[in-house]
């Protein structure tokens, strides 16, 4: 176990990472409409971007976890960090010449440097820590996640969407704050080549260290889990500033629809920080089966009103998604020990969740209309739902 002050240090320079994938990732809710309007494309086609973003989640989920166990957690980041920032860097060549698909292939490299951060830092919060507050580590680091959630719609909206509204319609509105991304990302990797991050030794627990990966129930059950979770989160928020432009709803242009995203992650950082509260009275399973009720019954609010009844009630269930994939990861990688990494992996490879859902509900909002599709994320939380009551967990304690 750390001392205490060790402990404090290596927990902020990680929180530094949650927020610098936070603030990337949310960027996408603007960079959607932004170029859907420039290359005029429909839903199914501007849901691409989730795609290609989410698809190298799954793609480099598993190397991920092979490329920490073989140069270790710290050399992990480093690596991740630059590859974040070469893939910053190739926005400008695509908004130059004005080419979707290599702003997809920039997309999907700016990811897999994301995929092997979270596989890297997740693993360590879980780890690096005592085993019981595990959760509560979790939750805090996710809130700092959010918070830059909440922090990169209203700075996406402020240089992306806003320059555009008296301007001429272009893809070189994202140059400025992608490279501004590349040079604070390479300036990270930098730091933590020069850092002393503890090295991190996993504890053999019950489980044997040789075990196959994929011969634990509750983390196979739990990557379905997160699958769902992180499809339903990322596809509302990347319907919303369409949502919120629908006559029915408020009519809000572009500009100013961007700005209200910033309410759903928000809402998330508030839960989070909560959540860690109520973590400590409240067990992990039982606080994710009741939010995932909730948010069941906020969609269908937003599925049958209109106006700001729909508007609110959609935002609100940021506040409810926020315990979820904390509690889901924690819950997933219990006494899996020296296979931790392994299984950090796996469930970093099941945030692809966030590209299929999108695409999903992307074809079902061009056929029956942004409101009506949803229903799509709202069957996701059901399934969450069954996870937290059942599935959760590990075969020590179905044998207790």
């Amino acid at each position: 176990m750390p001392s205490t002050n060790k402990f404090t240090q290596t927990f902020i320079l990680l929180l530094s990472l949650f927020f610098m994938w936070g603030f990337i990732t949310s960027l996408n809710d603007i960079l959607i409409p932004h170029l859907k309007s420039v290359f005029e494309l429909n839903y199914t086609q501007a849901m691409l971007v989730q795609l290609c973003f989410f698809g190298a989640y799954f793609i480099m989920g598993i190397p991920a976890g092979w490329l920490i166990t073989a140069v270790g957690h710290k050399r992990g980041i480093v690596i991740a960090l630059l590859i974040m920032g070469l893939g910053c860097l190739l926005f400008y060549p695509a908004s130059i010449v004005e080419s979707y698909p290599l702003f997809l292939g920039a997309l999907f490299i700016l990811a897999s440097g994301i995929t092997v951060l979270q596989v890297a830092a997740n693993a360590y919060i879980v780890e690096f820590g005592k085993p019981e507050t595990a959760s509560i580590r979790l939750n805090l680091s996710q809130g700092f996640n959010s918070l830059a959630h909440t922090i990169a719609p209203i700075v996406g909206t402020s240089l992306i969407l806003s320059t555009t509204r008296h301007t001429e319609l272009s893809a070189e509105a994202v140059q400025v704050p992608y490279l501004g991304l590349a040079g604070i990302t390479i300036l990270l990797a930098v730091f933590f080549a020069y850092s002393k991050l503890p090295s991190l030794t996993v504890e053999k627990e019950e489980q044997d260290g040789s075990k196959s990966i994929w011969s634990y129930p509750h983390l196979m059950f739990g990557a379905i889990a997160i699958f769902l979770y992180v499809g339903a989160e990322v596809s509302i928020g990347s319907f919303l500033v369409n949502f919120f432009g629908e006559s029915n709803i408020k009519a809000m242009s572009s500009d100013v629809a961007g700005d209200y995203v910033s309410y759903y992650w928000g809402g998330a950082m508030v839960g989070r920080f909560a959540g860690s509260a109520i973590l400590r009275r409240v067990k992990a399973n039982v606080l994710l089966s009741v939010y995932c009720i909730v948010n069941i019954i906020l969609i269908a609010v937003t599925i049958r009103s209109s106006g700001d009844v729909a508007m609110i009630s959609i935002l609100a269930v940021g506040f409810f998604n926020s315990v979820m994939f904390p509690n889901i990861f924690s819950l997933s990688l219990k006494g899996l020990g020296k296979n931790s990494s392994k299984g950090s992996g796996i469930l970093v490879l099941a945030i692809v969740g966030g590209a299929i859902i999108p695409l999903i509900q992307g074809y079902f909002a061009d056929l029956i209309g942004i409101q009506q599709s949803f229903f799509i994320p709202m069957i996701c939380y059901a399934l969450v739902f069954f996870y937290g009551i059942k599935f959760y967990k590990s075969s020590s304690e179905l044998k207790a």
